[in-house]
């Protein structure tokens, strides 16, 4: 397996090979296109100056020392008659490839363009091409006799240490980069190791990490999150745990009491009184446990079935829901002498599942009326803005502590937990509630004070 120092190693060599190719690729379009023309120019205008000097001079042998000396200051120069009298001055060319044609032109006074025409490749650079083709020509006339001189610079002579150093600075900074780049990857690479270790202890339940988020890059933004995710993660292992014990717990109790009634019941010599009182024990120990097998169904389907609990969408009278709501608690509101306002519009209407959403206002109202005291009042307030229906369920009670309000929603919480078997409820109705909420895209809420509790519901318009 490549270690991800390998693969870094590699993608930096490939990319400076890569680039350099690119480099020399593009540098050779620009000498094609700027500088070949440019360079033939120039090389015409010094043959020219040669010319000029050669052809003032008295001597033949004076001018053969000249080229000479030409060719030694960094030119390679080849002189000919055209009739087989040829002479090279200084380095030998690599490719003696000249036309004849070019000969006879240059012999017939014209000026041959051989750096100019050079023929242009891609990953062929004509200015180190050392071939006599490759060349600038001029006619020489020396005494009575008339001359085809062609030169060319030489490129090694004059830049033969700059070559060497120019390729070594190149060599150095390519391996010297590529070092710094590798150790410099360290600071990349063991956060990242770090990342994956933690990763291992994540999934070995393991959720006591310590990493370092001092860093202001994208890395310390990752470790943060990973914080958060692992602080996440054991908070939900920790609900899960609970919520199995509670689970168990729910469902141990009623069965307990169910079992031992049933034995006393069983006992033949048991007075008839008895024996009814213990059934109607069974009985409701027996609806407890339904009640909780419905409601834990239900939270199950909410959270894993969200488009099926939610595609069955219609629009409705708020209204309607609340008074359907208020006629099944309408015993219980009277049992305690409760009074409730509802102050709702007949205009607002809402979209979504009515089924799920009448359980939700079932819940609240029916929450508040088991927990009121004797002449209390229950107020329900709704308004419609341009993008949401917003509900408060208000109550006069006592209060709820504020230590308790963060966990209202939580599975199983119960603010008094003296009174959580007497009660009959189960614990889950303001999870479930919740869940309806969030799956219609909106929002629930409490505040409590000493003067009462308030929930405040948002549903978006559809």
């Amino acid at each position: 397996m490549r270690t991800l120092y390998v693969r870094i190693f590699l993608i930096t060599v490939a990319v400076i090979i890569v680039s350099s190719v690119l480099g020399f690729f593009f540098s050779n379009i620009y000498y094609h296109a700027k500088l070949k023309d440019f360079n033939d120019e120039k090389l015409v205008g010094i043959a020219m100056d040669m010319k000029k000097f050669a052809e003032d001079q008295p001597e033949p042998d004076t001018v053969e020392q000249y080229l000479h000396n030409a060719a030694a200051l960094g030119y390679e120069i080849y002189v000919t008659d055209g009739q087989g009298s040829d002479q090279f001055y200084g380095r030998e060319f690599r490719k003696k490839d000249l036309d004849p044609q070019a000969v006879r032109q240059v012999l017939g006074g014209k000026v041959y363009h051989g750096v100019a025409e050079f023929p242009s490749q891609p990953f062929i650079t004509g200015f180190f091409d050392n071939q006599l083709s490759n060349t600038v020509g001029i006619p020489l006339q020396v005494g009575d006799n008339r001359y085809a001189m062609f030169m060319r610079p030489d490129v090694i002579l004059q830049f033969g240490e700059l070559r060497i150093f120019f390729a070594l600075i190149g060599a150095l900074t390519v391996g010297i980069s590529v070092l710094i780049f590798l150790f410099s990857t360290r600071y990349l690479v063991n956060p990242i190791e770090r990342l994956s270790e933690a990763t291992k202890r994540i999934a070995q339940g393991n959720y006591n990490l310590k990493l370092n988020t001092a860093r202001r890059d994208e890395i310390g933004q990752l470790a943060q999150h990973f914080m958060t995710m692992s602080r996440e993660l054991e908070r939900v292992d920790q609900a899960r745990q609970q919520f199995v014990s509670n689970v168990s717990h729910e469902i141990q109790s009623p069965l307990t009491s169910i079992q031992g009634f049933a034995q006393l019941v069983a006992d033949r010599e048991l007075p008839e009184q008895e024996r009814a009182h213990y059934a109607s024990i069974i009985e409701k120990e027996s609806r407890h446990l339904s009640l909780l097998s419905k409601q834990l169904l239900l939270l199950s389907s909410l959270e894993q079935g969200h488009e099926d609990m939610t595609q069955t969408q219609t629009t409705f009278s708020l209204k309607g829901q609340f008074r359907q709501a208020v006629q099944v608690l309408q015993w219980q509101l009277e049992e305690k002498e409760l009074s409730l306002r509802m102050s709702v519009p007949e205009s607002i209407t809402i979209t979504g599942n009515e089924v799920l959403l009448m359980q939700v206002w079932m819940n609240l109202l029916g929450n508040a009326v088991q927990h009121l005291p004797k002449g209390r009042s229950i107020e329900i307030r709704a308004e419609q803005t341009e993008t949401a229906c917003v509900v408060h369920i208000q109550d006069t009670g006592d209060g709820i502590a504020a230590e308790h309000l963060p966990f209202l929603f939580d599975r199983f919480y119960r603010v008094d937990h003296a009174r959580e078997r007497s009660s009959g409820g189960t614990g889950l109705g303001l999870a479930i509630v919740q869940k309806i909420i969030r799956l219609h895209h909106g929002t629930i809420e409490v505040s409590s004070s000493a003067e009462g509790t308030v929930f405040t519901v948002t549903l978006p318009q559809m």
